[in-house]
């Protein structure tokens, strides 16, 4: 192995370790407890080390961020692979949602911190713009199989990651407590909406 090859997974080392610890604070604490100086004595390094990986706290709760929505997306798609129609599959996609968030509590507050992902993060972010294209073409593959063509799908894929999203930070981040009541809530809302797009 070459001195450029080792320098580079000495660095992608560093990279994973940071990321590691920085899970573990966020993790234990929360991730407002997560800062660079933290993580620095933490993996024994000094900051600018840090700052070499990642340029603020930001950067590396960004990486949590996609990490999130790369699981999310995986999830989905083998939700929706385990369905034969396009009704079916939404009604999958929102129980599978609703694990990931069940499953993956500091990942979801990570990636929904400042709420549902705007026009911009989803063209920019891979991760994100792949749940967007899985509830997009499954929301437009419904709207043809019930004869509504012209749904204005982004209006409609909106409104379905609107209602995931908001049923989840009301039963889960908000006011936990009982999480199978909210699930039938999700499910009635859910059916309701499929209902809507396919008459």
């Amino acid at each position: 192995m070459g001195i450029s090859e080792r320098k580079q997974r000495q660095m992608e080392e560093v990279r994973s370790t940071i990321l590691r610890q920085s899970w573990q604070i966020v993790e234990e604490e929360g991730w407002q407890a997560l800062s660079i100086r933290r993580i620095a004595e933490a993996i024994e390094y000094s900051t600018p080390v840090v700052y070499k990986h990642f340029e603020s706290k930001d950067a590396i709760l960004e990486a949590f961020s996609q990490e999130g929505y790369a699981l999310l997306a995986e999830k989905l798609r083998r939700a929706k692979g385990e369905q034969d129609n396009a009704n079916a599959q939404l009604m999958a996609l929102s129980g599978a949602y609703w694990d990931f968030a069940i499953q993956h509590p500091k990942h979801y507050q990570i990636m929904y911190g400042l709420g549902i992902p705007t026009c911009e993060m989803v063209k920019e972010i891979g991760e994100i713009k792949e749940v967007s294209d899985i509830f997009h073409s499954t929301i437009e593959a419904a709207a043809k199989a019930g004869n509504q063509p012209g749904t204005d799908v982004h209006l409609k894929a909106t409104t379905f990651w609107s209602i995931l999203h908001g049923l989840v930070a009301m039963s889960l981040i908000s006011t936990p407590g009982c999480p199978e009541k909210a699930k039938l809530t999700l499910e009635d809302a859910v059916s309701g909406f499929i209902k809507a797009l396919t008459s």
